[in-house]
């Protein structure tokens, strides 16, 4: 954890993340990082992207990390309004909405900003990668200069193989009915123990057409008709400088990771593709290699 600083990211909508800052002393140029979801945090140890800091600070470049709003599976945050009241919400994964990143990053930025820096970077691993496109999507003319994709997931997919087809779908409709009689926060008890959703979480991350499914490898894969929108419309939309990362042993890319990075060289080929040899979907024995390729592209 040498130089880095412990500090506070406010959103517009009154939440205050936490987060770490390694330093590049006198750079005007900061990386964010976006996590993924489920028990994801920048706090613990196998958490931590020393390597990662360590590479992008040799460069000049001062790295950020921070809990956005989807750590930890639930986590209660205050929630302060103009006025100074302060309301305790849930939020984490089994909450979260995927386009309230755009209120993360934004945060991030602003306080950034007020630090000096001006050139920023987006590095998003698993959901962050997601988010990420989700970002672009509905703010296109953003402050951001580049992008760096990492093991972008498929979990419409993953939930869809996972729970089977009738399942699936039964779910989906219950959850779309309970957060139309304003019961969306409920805990889906029928996935318990093994998954923890709130109807609303559920939803968000498990329907074809929604914001989340931004890279539907498993729909495009076995040739299912899950999406009625266009597959990837999300990634084709990104008209930034971006760098794409997986592993080649990814444990969530349906048994052909490289398959599926070559498809979606097939969409933006402009892009620039990495596939790290042995590489699973963390990048677990392979940090050294992948802060490499990344501090060397930006």
């Amino acid at each position: 954890m040498k130089n880095a600083l412990l500090v506070q990211i406010k959103t517009e909508d009154g939440l205050t993340l936490p987060g770490y800052l390694y330093e590049s002393v006198g750079s005007k140029r900061a990386a964010i990082y976006l996590h993924g979801n489920g028990s994801s945090s920048v706090f613990y140890k196998d958490d931590l992207k020393e390597e990662q800091s360590k590479a992008l600070n040799s460069k000049g470049i001062s790295y950020l990390l921070f809990n956005n709003r989807g750590a930890h599976y639930i986590k209660k945050l205050d929630v302060e309004d103009k006025n100074g009241n302060v309301e305790r919400k849930r939020f984490g994964m089994a909450y979260e909405k995927i386009k309230d990143c755009i209120k993360d990053i934004d945060g991030a930025i602003t306080f950034l900003e007020s630090l000096g820096y001006s050139e920023f970077y987006l590095i998003g691993e698993s959901t962050g990668a997601n988010k990420i496109c989700v970002y672009h999507n509905y703010k296109p003319k953003n402050k951001i200069s580049k992008y760096i994709l990492l093991s972008g997931g498929d979990d419409t997919g993953i939930y869809y193989d996972e729970l089977g087809k009738k399942r699936f779908y039964k779910l989906l409709e219950e959850a779309k009915n309970k957060i139309k009689k304003g019961k969306g926060e409920e805990i889906i008890c029928e996935l318990l123990p093994e998954e923890i959703f709130s109807y609303t979480g559920f939803y968000d991350i498990a329907n074809p057409d929604g914001d989340y499914n931004c890279f539907p490898f498993l729909e495009f894969m076995k040739e299912l008709k899950l999406s009625d929108k266009e597959l990837f419309r999300y990634f084709k939309l990104i008209n930034k400088p971006t760098l794409v990362v997986y592993g080649e042993n990814d444990e969530y890319a349906w048994g052909d990771a490289p398959k599926m990075v070559n498809f979606l060289k097939d969409q933006k080929p402009e892009f620039e593709y990495v596939v790290i040899k042995e590489g699973d979907h963390s990048f677990s024995r392979h940090q050294t290699e992948l802060s490499k390729i990344m501090s060397d592209w930006l």
